[in-house]
């Protein structure tokens, strides 16, 4: 059989290099794996398929500097991993037996206990007697943050494989951002990042462990692990398999594409999750050591971490190329590979005129380039918007309030400040908007949820203003921090507010963090300095002059937008009926996320022209799109109305299907059922109140935007000859006719 498309041309930045200790640990992994009762007699492997694998080939080229012992360890690992797939895949995936595949899971944790001397069962079978012997070897060495987090990520890649299932069972294809997160965990590219740092011998400090940075890290190496591995791996899940989880599918169902086409698109978006690895790397890693006041041993263990995510990157391609598991018999391994001879590792480094026209384009966007009109999409929205009986006492009240917190002024020492006055907040009309997300609440519930509506959109656009024309990322980055001062958790006082925003905020924090539990007021204000720390992103970003990665963009505009701060709001009186596993499970992230990706799709959609036109901005989806796919405006605009639309659909089927599975997985009471349930119903109102909003407040359409709407204040940047490529327009995909309306 032919491949089903020819394997693309690959961006690998990092030379692979291969560890000497490679036939110790292939012999040792050999005995192990037979030991275990993985080979003859397991119904899943022999020798010779083990032999064929050759895990520790690809060990040695992904950890290519740690000792014998270690790698012999890792390997291990890894050969356990790939095990626990195909034993899943033979025994519950073929015959679709969900209820002895949650069965054989549920076990599984148990043989990964924090303390070893709490003991573990008698295992079972191959899966559970590699577990409990790799946990045993493994953790002894690593602190009690690292077990933490290993053993969850392990939990996550064991976990998902029901996800996998269930839509294998449903014969459902992922949409693009769903399958990308849900990639990470069953994927367990986030579970080789804890690997990288017990074989490095570089644990990454608790203090930086959870932070932006290292978190992006983590995810754009996964990212890129995973579809690298989709692109090699298509031919055997998806022809042979019957899998669906596969990122060529997913965009060659999406995009409605051919094959070859969705390829080129995932070794593009492949290509982009390497960049952001480097670009975070290079920008933000640094910083972030100095500010969390890291000693050299520790900044030197997150460096030694990062290259070994680099080196896995490498050396997993590598072993792609050379693996009998995988589509590689067109691979050109050429001479001189890793290897081969001594100092021949360069040779491994590819740069292609794809993955560099890509890195240019995303730096050179001409800014304030006239668009007209924002083109908008026949909107799928399946819920109906009700209002609020106290909506109009509300418009005035907020108004007022705006007034006496300084948010119509210019704010001292701070020039450009200046960017609402009271007939442009009138016709942002955000209580219009909270009482479509609260329509049955009492009048003083919706003057605070407008008034939050208003004090974030209101520093959305201070900041911008007031440090982005000067490229002030210090005093953005200090703002932020002193914001925090004004969220106490302990009931102490804040400071005296210097400004409007800061102002605002202890106003809002003293009539809303009251009622919460210490749990959720904690848990609130972070979401509040995720989106104040997100505004610092976007003008980091600006001052680039850099069009941010797609994944990277998606993720980061729930935060710019607001979404979970709204969503914490809607959580307050849920009180501690709902056990907070369940707010972490798939389920209900996935629910929640399917809602704010809609309402921020949807906002791009509308504010295409304020910020592409009128503000010069690089965050805006349609942007995002058109400068990943090189397409223009009106092309690029129907893609993400339907990731919009694919969004909204995923919202239902979680609500319908999985929700109620989760229920009984779970063993749910009734009261946290109905809970849940209302929860749905909330943010089925979020949604329909967003759009109501955005076609009805005076924030968006082109004659606001003439008519001063946006304040007196424009980004400076590169405009004119020069500042962008001409480049003519291709067209990667073939799309759908989609209606459109000005």
């Amino acid at each position: 059989m032919g491949q089903p498309f020819t394997l693309p041309d690959f961006y690998v930045p990092y030379p692979a290099r291969l560890n000497p200790h490679l036939e110790e640990a292939r012999a040792h992994t050999n005995q192990w794996a037979r030991r275990m009762g993985m080979l003859e007699g397991s119904g899943v492997w022999e020798e010779s398929d083990l032999e064929a694998h050759d895990y520790a080939l690809m060990c040695a080229y992904t950890h290519p500097d740690c000792a014998a012992e270690v790698l012999s360890l890792v390997t291990d690992w890894y050969v356990w991993v790939f095990f626990f797939d195909d034993h899943f895949l033979e025994r519950y995936k073929r015959t679709q037996d969900t209820r002895n595949g949650k069965s054989h899971l549920g076990r599984l944790p148990l043989f990964m206990p924090m303390d070893l001397a709490d003991g573990m069962p008698e295992p079972e079978n191959p899966v559970e007697a590699g577990l409990a012997d790799l946990w045993a070897r493994t953790v002894p060495g690593m602190s009690m943050d690292w077990r933490t987090r290993f053993s969850e990520a392990t939990e996550n890649l064991l976990n998902e494989s029901m996800w996998e299932l269930a839509n294998i069972n449903a014969g459902r294809i992922a949409n693009p951002v769903e399958y990308v997160e849900m990639r990470r965990k069953v994927g367990g590219a986030p579970w080789s990042a804890g690997l990288v740092e017990f074989a490095a011998g570089a644990e990454v400090p608790d203090a930086v462990a959870h932070s932006r940075p290292l978190r992006v890290l983590r995810d754009a190496f996964s990212d890129a692990v995973h579809l690298r591995n989709d692109l090699f791996s298509y031919q055997r899940e998806v022809e042979d398999e019957g899998e669906n989880s596969n990122g060529v599918l997913v965009l060659e169902t999406f995009l409605n594409c051919t094959t070859q086409e969705a390829a080129e698109a995932v070794n593009d978006l492949l290509t982009s999750r390497l960049q952001q690895f480097e670009h975070t790397a290079l920008t933000e890693v640094g910083p972030l050591c100095v500010e969390k006041g890291l000693d050299a041993a520790q900044t030197a263990a997150v460096a030694a971490y990062a290259k070994g995510l680099q080196d896995w990157q490498s050396g997993g391609h590598e072993w792609h190329m050379r693996s009998s598991r995988y589509m590689n018999g067109e691979a050109d391994l050429g001479a001189g590979r890793p290897g081969d001879a001594f100092g021949m590792a360069a040779a491994s480094v590819r740069f292609t005129p794809r993955s560099e026209a890509a890195r240019w384009r995303r730096h050179t966007h001409t800014p304030y380039q006239k668009v007209g009109p924002s083109l908008l999409p026949d909107f799928r929205m399946p819920f109906e918007t009700r209002l609020n009986p106290h909506l109009d006492g509300s418009r005035v009240r907020t108004v007022a309030w705006a007034r006496a917190m300084g948010m119509l002024q210019a704010q001292p020492g701070m020039p450009h400040s200046h960017v609402w006055d009271e007939r442009k907040l009138e016709g942002f009309d955000f209580p219009l908007c909270a009482a479509g997300i609260n329509p049955e609440c009492p009048a003083d519930e919706l003057d605070v949820g407008s008034c939050w509506l208003t004090w974030g959109t209101y520093g959305d656009d201070l900041y911008p203003a007031v440090y982005g024309r000067t490229r002030d990322l210090i005093g953005a980055h200090a703002s932020s921090d002193r914001l925090s001062l004004f969220m106490p958790l302990d009931g102490a006082s804040a400071p005296e507010p210097s400004n409007a925003l800061e102002r605002g905020l202890a106003d809002l924090w003293v009539r809303t963090a009251g009622s919460m539990s210490d749990k959720d007021r904690a848990a609130f204000r972070r979401s509040v300095e995720d989106m104040t720390a997100s505004w610092v992103w976007e003008l980091a970003n600006q001052a680039e002059h850099r069009i941010p990665d797609p994944v990277d963009y998606l993720e980061m505009r729930r935060q710019t937008f607001g979404s979970d701060m709204t969503m914490r709001l809607a959580r307050i009186g849920h009180g501690d009926l709902v056990p907070e596993e369940v707010y972490r499970s798939g389920p209900v992230q996935s629910l929640e996320r399917s809602a704010m990706d809609y309402a921020m799709l949807m906002n791009d959609l509308f504010s295409y022209q304020k910020e592409i036109e009128f503000e010069g901005e690089v965050h805006n989806a349609v942007l995002v799109v058109q400068n990943f796919f090189d397409l223009d405006y009106p092309t690029a605009m129907p893609i993400v109305a339907d990731l919009m639309a694919s969004r909204m659909a995923q919202f239902q089927h979680v609500a319908a299907a999985e929700l109620p599975q989760l229920y009984e997985d779970m063993d749910l009471k009734q009261e946290a059922r109905e809970v849940l349930d209302g929860y749905v119903r909330e943010l089925q109102d979020w949604m329909a109140a967003i759009l109501t909003w955005h076609r009805e407040c005076r924030r968006y359409r082109e004659e606001d935007l003439r008519d001063g709407g946006m304040g007196p204040w424009r980004l400076t940047g590169p405009v004119g000859l020069g500042t962008s490529a001409a480049r003519p327009l291709t067209l990667p995909v073939r799309r759908p006719s989609t209606a459109v309306v000005a």
